[in-house]
């Protein structure tokens, strides 16, 4: 396949909604958010839909991805007696529930300062079809076999603020994550075969603030991709060698959790904390493109955690308080604002013209994805959420702090 029908193939799985309903990645196959099938809208603790539940031992808010029917998570487990810490990924059988394989990757003796919000385990893992990447941060990064073998393991030092946030991202033969931490926050690219660093990048930035935990997305450009990465103060485009090939500025932004979407050859960004500002900008530019390129700018109820989802012309969001708005993708223009849920730190997920919201007391509430709004369901179950929701054929996984559902049509 030569290069220019490769960036074809990758746009069309981009904006077309991805045929397959393998959930691979943070926020499914195209990593923004979509699945290309119809999901339940009722399910509880006691409905007949419910397939199975699992109980987990740790805590962790990493979303679980399917790996060969199996659905994969990393997980990690902590013990007040010593102080220590086990960083682990387990797999479950997605037709039973029964735990399959569990393999522990890193240890420590002393459990390091995170935010009371955070956990040792939110990156969510990455299946490329051979094998399952999953990352720590600055605590350990490994390469596993879908039978739970280990491949590799590595530490990548670096200093990061609050714990980790950013989920690895495979194209091609590498493997990206961010290192925005106090000092000399980056970009890494290593050899996703062996964990060798290809390259890694300083962000070209004097922010005062430095760290951040965005998840990477790679989107076309002409006849090859770009890395769109956002950090602190700036959201950087990366070449697939790690030449910087623009950047746009969001004075003063910090603690940037929200992934990147991509759609009508834009990116859209939130700036992060403390005042979250939504970027729609083009992709095309080079150099320091703030002035030239960013198409519009919202700052009312702008999400500080959850990832927008863009359908068709509508962008919908989530502000950390619950208030959903939709927006003209174009303009930035607003067709509603609604108060939809509690504080929400999980990202949008789009099927079948629904879009689902998991707030953080366990409800997810169910809205059609439209200019007006209608809300469809309220499903609750109980139990403290901050994971995204994932989506395998017509059924949905569900992580709590306490369990992983999932449910059925039936």
């Amino acid at each position: 396949m030569t290069k220019s029908l490769k960036v074809i193939t990758f746009f069309m799985q981009s904006v077309c909604l991805f045929s397959s309903t393998e959930w691979n990645q943070f926020r499914g196959k195209t990593g923004q958010g979509h699945a290309n099938t119809k999901l339940p809208i009722k399910w509880s603790k006691n409905s007949p839909n419910l397939l199975w539940r699992t109980e987990i031992d740790g805590t962790a808010w990493s979303s679980p991805i399917l790996v060969n029917g199996l659905v994969v998570i990393t997980n990690s487990r902590t013990s007040t007696k010593d102080n220590s810490l086990e960083l682990e990924a387990l797999a479950m059988d997605g037709e039973t529930g029964i735990l399959t394989w569990r393999c522990s990757l890193f240890s420590y003796a002393d459990m390091p300062r995170i935010h009371r919000k955070n956990s040792y385990a939110s990156p969510t893992p990455f299946f490329d079809g051979v094998s399952i990447f999953v990352h720590f941060g600055n605590l350990g990064t490994a390469s596993l076999t879908p039978d739970g073998e280990i491949r590799w393991k590595k530490v990548f030092s670096y200093s990061p603020v609050h714990g980790s946030g950013s989920s690895p991202v495979v194209h091609d033969d590498l493997l990206l994550f961010s290192a925005d931490g106090a000092s000399d926050p980056a970009i890494y690219a290593i050899n996703k075969m062996d964990g060798t660093v290809r390259w890694k990048k300083k962000r070209s930035s004097n922010s005062k603030k430095n760290f951040s935990f965005c998840t990477p997305l790679v989107v076309p450009r002409g006849k090859d991709f770009q890395i769109i990465s956002p950090a602190s103060d700036y959201v950087f485009s990366y070449s697939l060698n790690g030449d910087e090939l623009w950047k746009s500025h969001y004075p003063g932004g910090y603690s940037v959790v929200p992934r990147p979407v991509f759609s009508s050859n834009m990116v859209f960004v939130s700036s992060g904390y403390d005042r979250p500002t939504l970027y729609a900008i083009n992709t095309d530019g080079r150099g320091d493109v703030t002035s030239t390129k960013v198409v519009w700018e919202i700052s009312k109820l702008v999400p500080r955690n959850s990832s927008v989802v863009v359908v068709d012309d509508l962008l919908f969001m989530a502000a950390d308080n619950g208030v959903v708005s939709c927006l003209d993708v174009n303009s930035g223009s607003s067709h509603w604002n609604e108060r939809v849920g509690g504080s929400c730190s999980a990202s949008l997920l789009h099927a079948d013209n629904l879009i689902y919201l998991t707030d953080e007391t366990g409800k997810t509430y169910i809205f059609r994805a439209t200019k007006e709004f209608e809300e469809v369901a309220v499903n609750d179950l109980g139990e403290r959420s901050l994971a995204s929701l994932m989506a395998w054929g017509g059924t949905l996984v569900i992580r709590t702090a306490d369990a992983i559902y999932r449910f059925g049509k039936k």
